[in-house]
């Protein structure tokens, strides 16, 4: 599952536990994006999502964390992350899924080397309820579209929360409202991420 996570919150894991189940998939891995390329210079640091999304996730089984976009210097792109968890993964009999919200989806085919991308994994869009749902022209069988209620949490009204002193608890998991408020997170002016 790949995104910005800034910060992850509740429908970021909710999709991934539904699509684990949809898919009886053994393992989710979230790659939080190192230095995201169409957001360049406007998200919190790398290591602070990164460990946004390992606190997230700590209490379910099926959920990892990988550092390989946070590691890789440069822009993150979708295909590179792939080919390193290919890489790290390569020997097992592993069929690869790739989770992002459907409004990607729209834009996947002018992604850096999208056809090598559409050719190594099945793509998940999910989306929040009422949200228009359409095939962007992606290859059959390539793509699943799915609407996640819990994705009508936003990272967005998230961060402007905090920047309002609203609360956050039940948005994001316990652990990552304390991050947010001990690091003084979102305090500032909002970041575009979701």
């Amino acid at each position: 599952m790949g995104g910005t996570f800034d910060p992850i919150h509740i429908g970021h894991l909710v999709a991934a536990s539904e699509v684990a189940h949809l898919f009886n998939l053994t393992r989710v891995v979230f790659a939080p994006t190192g230095q995201p390329w169409h957001k360049s210079g406007t998200t919190s640091p790398a290591e602070l999502r990164y460990l946004m999304a390992v606190i997230a996730t700590s209490s379910d089984r099926r959920f990892d964390v990988t550092r390989v976009d946070i590691d890789r210097p440069g822009p993150t792109y979708t295909v590179d992350t792939i080919a390193d968890l290919s890489q790290e993964f390569a020997g097992q009999d592993v069929e690869w899924f790739f989770i992002t919200g459907a409004d990607a989806l729209a834009d996947i085919l002018q992604w850096r080397d999208a056809e090598r991308m559409l050719s190594q994994v099945h793509l998940i869009g999910v989306t929040r309820p009422g949200h228009e749902l359409a095939d962007p022209g992606l290859p059959d069988g390539k793509v699943t579209l799915l609407e996640i209620p819990a994705l009508a949490i936003s990272s967005t009204d998230i961060r402007s929360r905090v920047q309002r002193g609203a609360p956050i608890s039940y948005l994001v998991p316990e652990g990552v409202e304390r991050f947010i408020l001990k690091q003084h997170l979102y305090a500032e002016a909002d970041h575009a991420g979701n």
